[in-house]
């Protein structure tokens, strides 16, 4: 999967869209829950947690992709996956496992996507962007285990560091 988002995203997209800002390969990946910033005690509390979370394996297919935008302006492309219910179902078990240790539940919706590119000054409507020409290749891929990552800002973007690996199965 993470191979044919990588081929989508070379094939002419960044041209056809300035000042996206394109995720690297380490970059890519669908994000479960956003914890935000803890303490190492809080941390620790939170890797032992994830590692209580039972949940099967499944396999996911890309299905479609999108955009979020904040306050009208379109500042984010994604790639998103079918179905949904597995993936939802995980994000349900890690939540409750996160609200034992005393991290809130997110308010926002969970939508099940990968990120693809950031727009720093992007359009105010989808119909603005040469998306549909960056669609990636409908391939599947089995997802067995899940990654407790940290990751930390800097001028280029978000770098990401694994923490700890968790089965499913």
């Amino acid at each position: 999967m993470r191979e044919a988002l990588i081929a989508a995203m070379g094939s002419g997209a960044a041209a056809g869209l300035p000042g996206a800002r394109w995720q690297d390969d380490d970059q890519l990946h669908l994000t479960l829950r956003f914890i935000g910033e803890v303490d190492r005690h809080a941390a620790e509390d939170v890797a032992a947690a994830l590692g209580s979370v039972a949940h099967p394996s499944f396999t996911l297919k890309l299905a479609g992709i999108g955009c979020f935008d904040r306050r009208g302006r379109i500042d984010n492309i994604w790639a998103g996956v079918a179905p949904h219910d597995p993936v939802r179902s995980l994000h349900v078990a890690v939540t409750r496992a996160l609200g034992r240790v005393g991290i809130a539940a997110e308010a926002r919706a969970f939508i099940p996507h990968i990120t693809l590119a950031r727009l720093s000054h992007g359009p105010d409507n989808k119909a603005a962007l040469p998306i549909d020409h960056i669609w990636p290749a409908p391939v599947e891929a089995q997802f067995d285990h899940f990654i407790l990552y940290e990751s930390e800002l800097g001028a280029t973007g978000a770098s990401y560091s694994a923490i700890e690996r968790y089965p499913l199965g």
